[in-house]
């Protein structure tokens, strides 16, 4: 079944702020999330806002892209040689945010890259995790949109200023912290690879 796209762009094609393309690409997203769209905007713009994007990055974009464990799974085999599902999947268009200000063309977005996420791994976490699948898609966008901007997790001083970005991040939201997890939660979200 062929997805529908959804945008969410600046209305102001002259606008320096954030543009945020939403697609859907599979169809249940609406009906498992009811506010899907809305929520993941409000995410990314949350993560950006906190994360501080440059001054000097003018009209930036990001891609959301609300998939299945299907599409995700073969993302993953494909750009990170694992072949299983993941909650979410982030591809950066460069390699710095300095690098996406060099490269900017005047009067055109700037591509930050592409947050895409996978609908049944995110919603089977959230039951195992006891929260919202609300609550765990907002996390799951600012994760995402974080890597978009440079962060990463790989060692482990990267790894604990990304999570406290990332609940100074939720907590604009109202989300809880996602660290702050019962020890079989933690459990979870440790096998799930975050």
């Amino acid at each position: 079944m062929k997805g529908r796209p959804i945008s969410k762009m600046n209305d102001d094609p002259g606008s320096t702020s954030l543009h945020i393309e939403v697609a859907i690409l599979d169809a249940a997203w609406p009906d498992s999330v009811p506010t899907v769209e809305a929520l993941a905007c409000r995410a990314a713009r949350a993560a950006c806002t906190t994360a501080a994007l440059p001054e000097d990055l003018t009209a930036p974009e990001i891609s959301i892209v609300l998939s299945d464990d299907a599409r995700v799974q073969l993302l993953n085999k494909t750009y990170r040689q694992k072949d299983g599902p993941t909650n979410v999947l982030s591809f950066p268009a460069f390699d710095s945010p300095q690098e996406a200000i060099d490269g900017a063309v005047p009067g055109q977005p700037v591509l930050l890259g592409d947050v895409v996420l996978a609908r049944e791994t995110l919603l089977r976490e959230a039951q195992d995790q006891r929260k919202t699948a609300e609550d765990h898609l907002c996390h799951l966008v600012v994760h995402g949109v974080l890597h978009l901007l440079g962060h990463d997790h790989v060692e482990d001083s990267d790894a604990a200023v990304m999570e406290r970005l990332e609940a100074d991040v939720l907590a604009t939201l109202g989300v809880a912290n996602p660290y702050n997890l019962t020890p079989a939660a933690a459990g979870l979200a440790q096998a799930s690879g975050r």
